[in-house]
């Protein structure tokens, strides 16, 4: 099977009231860890590589991994590009071999952000390859993305019937209270669902994406914590607002600060019960394997995309 677009598991997650899950990956045991919690559950997926994530691993390998993966798995796989922000970016994943990619113009006046997305979709389409784009603007920090809360802003219902339309765009992630990286909301987390009930009247049976939606589980902080970690008062976005958006108009939630924690909790309690170890495989293995956990538990209990590759 080869890779495909995230088209088909869109339509199926709108009409069936259930999520994709998006994972970001940038090494071998972390797609392995998704991967074979998505063979365990029978999950469709789609793994998205950040530009630093590129810059990292090189895509090459990373489009072999997931290739790889494809074909230990049989499932269907979404190779996704995360926050592209340029169309000179986009077009080289498209010559990657990505098969979606995001562009990431809502740092641009909304009259730029249409013109900028509509270039890429018009490359893109020709290419066979779906675009994901982004109107409003979601505070925090992910790989080069730095928005403070003076810069973030709602997503505004009133020009998402304009902006699709325009660009031709195949899904819209939207800002209703998210927020990127692990250290976010200075008060309780909440989700604007107002503003998404609005964005479904306007963009009816029209995929919706949910950027930062990482819960920042307490057990792998406090791991983490009592290892030599410094991370005391993060927190995420409930799993319950998960699940609701999940069962509304949102069909792909985006998932990368969860299995960060979760990797890094678990090399941090090895190493604190083994410190004479050195070989990667040994810290390595625990981290996969609770990535493993933790993206099994996304699948059944938020996304509810268990049972439908």
């Amino acid at each position: 099977m080869p890779l495909v677009t995230s088209k088909e598991m869109f339509e199926k997650a709108y009409e069936g009231h259930y999520a994709i899950g998006a994972f970001n990956v940038n090494n071998m045991e972390i797609i392995q860890g998704i991967v074979e919690a998505a063979k365990i559950e029978r999950a469709p997926l789609i793994l998205q590589v950040s530009s630093g994530a590129r810059k990292y691993a090189n895509p090459i390998y990373l489009r072999k991994l997931v290739e790889a993966a494809i074909e230990d798995s049989g499932l269907p796989i979404c190779l996704h590009l995360d926050h592209g922000d340029s169309y000179e970016l986009c077009v080289q994943s498209i010559k990657d071999g990505f098969t979606s990619v995001m562009i990431d113009a809502s740092h641009h006046s909304l009259k730029d952000n249409i013109a900028i997305t509509r270039e890429v979709v018009k490359y893109a389409h020709d290419h066979g390859v779906v675009v994901e784009a982004e109107l409003g603007r979601l505070e925090g920090v992910e790989d080069d993305i730095k928005v403070s809360a003076e810069e973030s802003s709602y997503t505004d219902p009133d020009q998402v019937e304009e902006f699709v339309t325009k660009t031709g765009v195949d899904s819209l992630a939207i800002a209703i209270g998210t927020s990127h990286g692990a250290f976010k909301f200075k008060g309780e987390p909440k989700l604007r669902f107002d503003i998404l009930e609005e964005v479904e009247k306007r963009l009816p049976k029209f995929p919706i994406v949910l950027h930062g939606a990482s819960s920042v589980i307490p057990e792998y902080v406090n791991i983490i914590n009592q290892n030599g970690g410094c991370m005391s008062g993060a927190k995420g976005v409930p799993e319950d607002m998960l699940r609701k958006a999940a069962s509304m108009s949102v069909c792909k939630i985006n998932i990368d600060s969860d299995l960060r924690l979760a990797c890094t909790a678990a090399i941090r309690k090895h190493h604190a019960e083994n410190p004479a170890h050195f070989d990667p495989r040994q810290y390595l293995g625990p981290a996969r394997t609770l990535i493993t956990e933790l993206v099994r538990h996304k699948l059944v209990h938020v996304l509810g995309c268990n049972g439908k590759a």
